[in-house]
């Protein structure tokens, strides 16, 4: 299991969403992903994505400065 740190703050939407789902893309099941947003759309568009793509998400963060979301990526197809 690795884990890898997406830097998108400063990105508004849509942004965030696309670079998250193509970062998610070469994972394996079981690595995690953690995404770094500033953009306040993004506590809708990511949980939504990862809905899509069967995936797993939490909030790890959420405070005025940023959004810190962690994926675990799973063996859904």
């Amino acid at each position: 299991m690795t884990r890898t740190t997406l830097d998108l703050t400063g990105l508004k939407c849509p942004l965030p969403a696309l670079k998250t789902r193509k970062a998610l893309k070469p994972l394996r099941a079981g690595d995690q992903l953690e995404v770094h947003c500033t953009d306040p759309l993004s506590v809708i568009d990511i949980p939504n994505l990862i809905r899509e793509t069967g995936d797993k998400v939490e909030i790890t963060e959420r405070n005025e400065a940023r959004i810190v979301f962690l994926v675990e990526k799973s063996d859904a197809p």
